[in-house]
């Protein structure tokens, strides 16, 4: 987990290459140690994740801000929420 430079993203976490449940796991950890109003970028390239982020965010009612794919390689920006 790195911090970065975008302004709308206070966290990076770079899951390529793992699978389920394990990109998930880490973007809980991440959410964790953030503020109301902050985001983290997921990166992942396990298709299901592309499945699992949205459920995970409404469960937990977190906010998907945004989803990508380029190459295999899905992008998800999700708000911590509460």
């Amino acid at each position: 987990m790195s911090e970065t430079t975008d302004p709308t993203t206070t966290r990076e976490v770079d899951a390529r290459g793992l699978s389920c449940p394990m990109p998930v796991i880490e973007l809980a950890r991440a959410v964790d140690g953030l503020e109301s109003g902050q985001s983290v970028l997921l990166t992942a390239t396990d298709p299901a994740a592309r499945v699992d982020v949205p459920v995970w965010c409404r469960m937990k009612r977190h906010r998907l801000r945004s989803v990508a794919e380029e190459q295999g390689v899905l992008r998800f920006v999700v708000e911590r929420v509460g």
